[in-house]
């Protein structure tokens, strides 16, 4: 096996030649250090996969298990948790249909073989949406999406999971081609180390979710991903559905809802995906969108102009940019919009990709001559030159165009740089002398590569009558430096009368008992996001009822659960920060507020060790600080 096979067993084949740069072989695996793959350009999730890996490798693990290994490892930034602790996650079963006649046809070698290949197969995709394969159990696999580490998405981790294992397990050499039956259930559960202490014993969590997962899959048919109620809810609009109704499943009291997947949705954006067209008013945010307005006004004049917004989850990054696009209604204009993804941050050009697919209308089951067809005519009603364009963007698409234009004879350098600027040029050009609106979502997540056609539109941006805004989390650092026409705008969060008020729009006007809508107020600390869901939650709970055209308390009140939907993106803060985790925790068991001298008391740790603690959850605005200590 080459480094190169390696590095694609991992799903990390597009830096084999940063490998092979350095001379880098398979004995030199296991001495690589953290400092060594930064050097080499590998970003933190795929340094963390490396270097797991690697460690397997050197421990003397086979073929077989080292690759089941690191594909089922997820590519996380912080250790696994040692002690049993409480939490939502995302359980998916997968199973092989038709493994008992497999078991019939085949000689046991190689049925050993077959299935081997199957659970390395799985474990590649599960390990790229950074899932943890908990168990395999003879031709199935149970798999955790939200532990070890959560993810704000670990719910649509596991269908694209299930999605792309589907397509997958197809591949691998068999008798016939192989089918699976997937199902899909989200919840709380108790995972981490057992009583035993025995780190040979699988940590396998506890609750119903488990259970209601294996009972779904049994609904699912050949090649079907079918998923709970539970999982839906957190889905949105990220996917295809058909609605299979209450299902009633053994060992489950109540019948269960449950949907069949039947593909991607074909939203622009992650905003219309998690939101669709249930949107609250808007408020609180009159300012900034009137800031975002005024810069487009100059980009009309011709005074190109750059936004970049930035804030943290759910705080209304891309509710300002639909309210933008909802004020340019009567314009003629034209848009033009990227969407970076988290599940794609080492996929070059993803979002350009994505992009140049909506502009020429491209579908899944489109020919390839059809595809070019449809980006050649987009290339003419733009005015560009089609010789020139589509040997340098048909790549992008990794489009097998033939000798359908010649070939091109640069360097991977030159064709690269040839590339971008034929990117920027088609966003730039393609208004036909319309005012441009170019919108470029959650570039925390963007790709090096794209990195670089960013930094072009930025900078190109002032000569074109365009508007650019660019949308981000805190942790990106701005690469920006020294040009007039950017304007950074940080979003803050709403105030108490903002938030009062957002309660009422989602309550229809309908008010609330003063004591459950402070109690909103104060748990949700101004992020739109989390009072239209906290909002939603006390509704649906049946803490109110409406009665006399106000709702009323039901029962004594109690505190407010978190809503599923929030858990998630909450969840994966925190894991982010798993060294200092146990401090949020001490201090969340001594109530919403806590003073330092009490913290300090009960924590095991030192002073300064504390006090570094406490700094980095309040960078990360976890927590609050009121004085000094």
């Amino acid at each position: 096996m080459s480094v190169r096979e390696w590095l694609e067993g991992l799903a990390l084949g597009q830096f084999a030649d940063a490998f092979e740069a350095e001379h880098i072989d398979l004995r030199a695996l296991p001495e690589l250090t953290e400092d060594d793959l930064k050097d080499m350009g590998l970003p933190i999730g795929p340094r963390r996969i490396v270097l797991k890996a690697a460690r397997v490798r050197g421990d003397g693990l086979g073929a077989t298990s080292r690759i089941a290994a690191a594909s089922a490892a997820a590519p996380i930034s912080v250790e696994q948790p040692r002690e049993a602790e409480r939490r939502q996650i995302t359980v998916m079963f997968c199973d092989l249909v038709g493994s008992t006649a497999l078991s019939e046809r085949l000689d046991p070698e190689d049925l050993r073989s077959l299935m081997q290949a199957y659970q390395q197969t799985c474990g590649v995709v599960i390990g790229r949406y950074a899932g943890h394969v908990a168990q395999y159990l003879g031709d199935g696999l149970m798999v955790y999406f939200g532990w070890p580490a959560a993810h704000e998405d670990d719910a649509e981790r596991a269908v694209r999971a299930g999605l792309e294992i589907i397509e997958a397990v197809k591949k691998v050499q068999a008798p016939d081609p192989l089918q699976v039956r997937v199902g899909v259930a989200t919840g709380a559960v108790v995972v981490g180390e057992t009583g035993a202490g025995d780190a040979s014993v699988p940590k396998l969590a506890v609750g119903e979710t488990p259970n209601l997962a294996a009972r779904v899959q049994g609904v699912a048919g050949a090649d079907e991903i079918v998923i709970a109620d539970s999982t839906h809810r957190l889905t949105g609009g990220a996917f295809e559905y058909a609605d299979l109704g209450k299902q009633t499943l053994k060992g489950i009291v109540e019948p269960v809802r449950t949907w069949r997947i039947e593909g991607l949705a074909r939203a622009q954006g992650r905003f219309e995906a998690a939101r669709g067209l249930h949107l609250t008013s808007f408020i609180g945010r009159e300012e900034e969108v009137g800031m975002v307005v005024r810069r487009w006004e100059q980009a009309c004049d011709g005074e190109g102009q750059v936004v970049t917004l930035c804030g943290e989850p759910g705080i209304g990054k891309s509710r300002i940019l639909h309210e933008l696009r909802s004020r340019l209604a009567d314009t003629q204009y034209q848009t033009v919009r990227y969407q970076c993804s988290p599940y794609h941050t080492n996929a070059p050009l993803h979002p350009f990709a994505e992009q140049l697919e909506r502009m020429a209308a491209l579908a899944r089951d489109d020919a390839p001559e059809a595809k070019c067809d449809k980006l050649e005519a987009v290339m003419a009603a733009s005015g560009k030159e089609v010789t020139v364009m589509m040997p340098l963007l048909a790549p992008v698409l990794s489009l097998d165009t033939g000798s359908r234009y010649p070939a091109l004879n640069l360097s991977a350098q030159k064709q690269k740089e040839e590339t971008l600027a034929a990117l920027c040029e088609l966003a730039m050009g393609s208004a036909g002398g319309q005012p441009v609106l170019i919108t470029f979502e959650d570039v925390h997540w963007i790709d090096p590569t794209s990195q670089g056609a960013l930094d072009l539109l930025v900078a190109a941006t002032a000569r074109h009558r365009v508007l650019m805004v660019v949308t981000h989390r805190p942790e990106y650092n701005l690469p920006w430096t020294g040009f007039d026409h950017i304007m950074p705008l940080t979003l803050t969060r709403l105030g108490r009368r903002q938030a009062a008020a957002m309660v009422e729009r989602v309550t229809g006007g309908v008010p609330f008992p003063e004591e459950v809508l402070g109690l909103i107020v104060a748990k949700t600390d101004g992020v739109p996001l989390f009072v239209e869901e906290l909002t939603k939650t006390v509704i649906e709970s049946g803490l109110v009822a409406r009665t006399n055209g106000a709702y009323a308390l039901t029962g004594p009140l109690t505190d407010l659960a978190i809503p599923s939907t929030l858990h998630d993106s909450l969840m994966a803060r925190l894991d982010r920060l798993a060294p200092v985790r146990e401090v949020a925790q001490i201090g969340a068991c001594i109530g919403r507020e806590f003073p330092h001298e009490l913290l300090a008391s009960v924590s095991p740790m030192t002073d300064n060790a504390l006090n570094d603690a406490l700094q980095q959850l309040i960078a990360s605005e976890l927590i609050f600080a009121v004085g000094t200590p």
